[in-house]
């Protein structure tokens, strides 16, 4: 399995235990607080990947780090350790907040652009999203000068690629399949 699916399934169990507790809201600003933390880390995410270093070790790191905590977080923290996947925390985390928001019909979009977007053009996406997904998202903006222009967007698992890169691409591959 590889790590992202293993990430998603850990974030599913974490949030469904989360909205049991009625305790979304904590995790979420806990998972938040842990991507920022390994996130400004060096040292934290060479800890975590570290096999040199023996779970219990890890753990009670992670413990001092993110304590006052919500037990549903601490609880995650733990079975990572057992689960020798602790290495995951920052994916798990990132799944978490994404499945959460989408829970509450707040999902992120990303949308590419080769440069930064204007507030018009923002207003406008953000329009066409609510238009094909009939829920308001939040808007991310990465800009990637090797798209060459147009944008790809992506929301939620449905990406559409409309840039210059990709056209280009599929030329190149109707170009040497028809010699």
């Amino acid at each position: 399995m590889n790590e992202s699916r293993a990430a998603v399934r850990y974030a599913k169990a974490v949030l469904g235990m989360a909205v049991e507790n009625k305790a979304t809201e904590e995790v979420e600003t806990d998972m938040r607080k842990i991507m920022a933390t390994i996130l400004g880390s060096p040292e934290l995410r060479e800890m975590l990947g570290s096999p040199l270093l023996k779970g219990e070790s890890k753990k009670d790191a992670l413990s001092a780090i993110f304590k006052g905590s919500h037990p549903v977080t601490e609880g995650l923290l733990t079975i990572l350790v057992e689960n020798k996947r602790i290495s995951m925390l920052n994916n798990v985390a990132e799944k978490f907040i994404i499945l959460n928001e989408a829970r509450k019909g707040q999902e992120v979009a990303t949308v590419t652009t080769a440069v930064p977007l204007t507030a018009e053009l923002e207003k406008k996406i953000q329009d066409k999203i609510v238009q094909l997904t009939g829920n308001k998202s939040n808007l991310e903006n990465k800009v990637d000068a090797s798209i060459i222009g147009g944008f790809i967007l992506r929301v939620g698992d449905t990406q559409y690629d409309a840039s210059i890169a990709h056209k280009l691409e599929n030329l190149r591959r109707e170009f040497t399949n028809s010699l």
